[in-house]
């Protein structure tokens, strides 16, 4: 039986926290953060039932960092290695011979560098296989869209490990890609490395609205703690792939632009019955590519720091898209904003936006509907 661990924290910070201390939906936020930040890291529940069609099986077990969105941004870089580190040391009992980090475990300080250096398991980020899945969810759903390629995309986050990777593979795909991020330099950078493979024309830009507002397909993928994304920055007719989390898309685009399609990327089902223990806000047997990337570098007995750092390469990406053929892991259904998305809503989404291209709305009046 192989053996691994995953390291989460909480996103939604008040239900997260409520898993183990109810009284934390009535308490206000400071307090609350004041009592986790003095909390020390725990084993919250046992992942059972992860096999694959080639006999192998693994166990694990979620750790629980207590440190909040807008705590690892804000606290001492040393306190959050401490925390972070007292987790790989819990795995490290427990039996796992790899640790993965979660949501933003995976983005702080050097993107688990520093982390793996103290621990005596190997240590993965989970980048490789959700730049993987974000990009195979985002052009089934252009396909579904009837968007053609080569399209305008837009990347937000381009600077990051997930972000740079997805507009490289992407850029062979885009009339025009846009390359969005807070860092113009290093945007310039990235955008000089990929002008050769790139087939239109490359633009950077530091503005989020303005930057995606003519992408047919958008993949958004920032480490920020508030929505960077609102209705009216979207093109009629457009996908949105929001990789982030916390997400990067404004619950409000899916209340107020019924002609945008938004999913939440990066959603995986592993072979078989996976039993994670808790309700962490997704359907049974469903997880995140990161997630997954763990399990399946546990079930081929990988265990190395496969994705650490800043960078993805793309042969990590082509690697852990063989790994998850070879042990049966699926992209799951689409999903926007805790809900399947159907074949139907997808064609009345498509419907809706080709309607209003063809009608131009008055000036003065809202594109979007509620």
């Amino acid at each position: 039986m192989e053996k691994f661990a995953f390291m989460i924290h909480p996103v939604d910070v008040r239900r997260d926290a409520s898993l183990k201390y109810p009284w934390a939906r009535y308490v206000p936020l400071p307090v609350l953060e004041w009592k986790l930040k003095r909390l020390h890291p725990w084993a919250i529940s046992e992942i059972k039932g992860v096999r694959s069609p080639t006999g192998a099986e693994a166990e694990g077990w979620f750790i629980v960092c207590p440190l909040t969105p807008r705590q690892f941004s804000s606290l001492p870089i040393e306190f959050v290695y401490s925390r972070l580190t007292e987790c790989g040391r819990i795995a490290q009992d427990m039996g796992a011979k790899i640790l993965g980090l979660g949501a933003l475990t995976s983005v702080v300080g050097d993107g688990g560098i520093t982390v793996s250096s103290r621990l005596d398991i190997a240590v993965t980020t989970g980048n490789s296989f959700t730049v993987a899945v974000a990009i195979e969810e985002t052009l089934k759903m252009a396909e579904r869209m009837q968007i053609a390629l080569p399209a305008e995309i837009a990347v937000v986050g381009a600077t990051g490990s997930i972000g740079r990777t997805c507009a490289q593979i992407l850029a062979t795909q885009a009339s025009r890609l846009t390359l969005i991020g807070r860092n113009n330099a290093n945007l310039e950078a990235i955008a000089e490395e990929l002008r050769p493979q790139c087939p239109g024309q490359i633009a950077v830009s530091t503005e989020v609205a303005s930057g995606i507002r003519q992408a047919d397909l958008v993949i958004t993928v920032t480490s920020a703690i508030d929505t960077v994304i609102d209705p009216a920055d979207i093109k009629s007719g457009a996908v949105v792939c929001d990789v982030a989390r916390p997400r990067d898309v404004s619950r409000r685009v899916v209340e107020q632009r019924d002609d945008v399609l938004v999913i939440e990327g990066g959603m995986v089902k592993p072979y078989g019955d996976v039993n994670f223990g808790i309700d962490f806000g997704y359907p049974p047997g469903l997880c995140l590519a990161c997630m997954a990337e763990t399990m399946l570098l546990a079930l081929d007995r990988r265990y190395e720091p496969f994705t650490l750092g800043k960078k993805v390469s793309v042969e990590q990406v082509r690697t852990m898209r063989e790994l998850a053929q070879r042990h049966g892991f699926q992209v799951a259904n689409p999903r926007s904003f805790e809900r399947p998305i159907t074949d139907e809503q997808i064609d009345a989404i498509r419907e809706r936006a080709r309607q209003r291209r063809q009608t131009p709305p008055l000036r003065g009046a809202q594109t979007a509907t509620a």
